[in-house]
């Protein structure tokens, strides 16, 4: 910030200065004009004029105007120095708080005063560290989240090997069938996270269509019903006639795929799960009840973040990885429309997403 300090005190000093010195030589160059002028008036009219009373009050008045002019130059000076400075130190401070960010001090904050552009610009500052701060948090929790979700896989992974490899077990099919559910395990969790960051990412795009929303939904109820038939669940829907909408059909099928996962997942043999297309509006709703084991209220508000189970009892087989709802959310809000959740405990639970007609 030298540098800009001392252009915008150059600056100021000169265009006070030039304009003194101009003012200053103007001023010297008519009052000289008026004096001859009016010393030659004074001969053609023959009235009496004191030479050198002419000549000491023009050095008079020039010494008076010069002295002037130097006290304003040293004046513009201080003042332009002082502005200069309260214009800087505030961009002096951003940068301190920059670089302190840069070098990983995320608490650092500008003080903000006025309302001015700088001001506009500090608060700016502030909310970029406040974001940073944020995505450093959840950096650090996702990579929290994502060891602990690794790690019971494989130590089980682990102590089943050793046990085979040192003749504790022996290597019969039961056990290795244990072995290959950990390890799909794992490919479905490696899997959700590919999704998760896809889907985050600043390049993610849709391929808008337009789309029978009934059409779409059938198909993938016909695709889960042996997995339900399998559970002895009864899959149902419901609809309004054709609803056209668009939307991108593969992210559309990630959605559904991942809902109806999870009321199966949580629905109990002999219960039922539907699934019902509306229209509200501009608006297509699409909803997913089940009648199973439902979640807590005061859950409900943390169901869509990364890795977290309403039942901390469920382990990743029954429970999933946590990251299903997480990527639906995401899905559903690049298609510029909301999802919400309500579920009674041991009742069942209502997914409900609604998605605009048009895009």
């Amino acid at each position: 910030m030298k540098g800009l300090y001392a252009r915008i005190a150059i600056a100021c000093i000169g265009i006070a200065s030039g304009v003194l010195i101009i003012s200053t030589i103007t001023f010297i160059l008519e009052t000289h004009y008026h004096l001859s002028l009016y010393q030659h008036q004074s001969q053609d009219m023959n009235m009496t004029s004191t030479p050198a009373f002419d000549t000491h009050f023009e050095q008079a008045l020039v010494q008076s105007v010069l002295w002037t002019a130097i006290f304003g130059i040293v004046l513009a000076i201080v003042i332009s120095l002082f502005v200069a400075k309260r214009i800087t130190a505030p961009l002096i401070q951003m940068r301190s708080v920059a670089e302190r960010m840069a070098k990983g001090e995320l608490t650092s904050r500008t003080e903000v005063h006025g309302k001015d552009e700088l001001a506009d610009l500090g608060h700016s500052l502030n909310y970029l560290a406040e974001q940073l701060l944020l995505q450093e948090q959840l950096r650090k929790t996702m990579t929290a989240d994502v060891a602990h979700e690794l790690r019971t896989p494989l130590a089980t992974l682990k102590s089943h090997m050793e046990a085979i490899i040192e003749g504790v077990w022996e290597p019969t099919p039961k056990r290795l069938e244990s072995c290959f559910e950990e390890i799909e395990r794992l490919r479905f969790l490696v899997g959700d996270l590919e999704q998760l960051t896809e889907v985050e990412s600043p390049n993610f795009k849709l391929n808008f269509k337009e789309e029978n929303i009934n059409s779409v939904v059938h198909h993938h109820i016909g695709a889960s019903q042996a997995a339900f038939k399998k559970k002895g669940v009864e899959l149902l829907f419901q609809d309004q006639g054709n609803v056209h909408a668009h939307i991108d059909r593969l992210r559309f099928g990630q959605i559904m795929a991942n809902l109806l996962s999870n009321a199966l997942k949580f629905t109990p043999k002999g219960g039922n799960v539907t699934v019902a297309v509306t229209e509200q509006g501009q608006m297509v709703c699409i909803s997913v009840t089940d009648t199973g084991v439902g979640i807590d209220a005061k859950e409900l508000a943390f169901v869509f973040e990364r890795f977290y189970r309403a039942d901390k009892s469920r382990d990743r087989k029954s429970g999933g990885s946590g990251i299903g709802l997480t990527i639906v959310k995401k899905l559903v809000e690049a298609h510029g429309g909301t999802i919400e959740i309500g579920s009674q405990k041991d009742k069942g639970t209502t997914v409900e997403f609604h998605l605009p007609k048009s895009q």
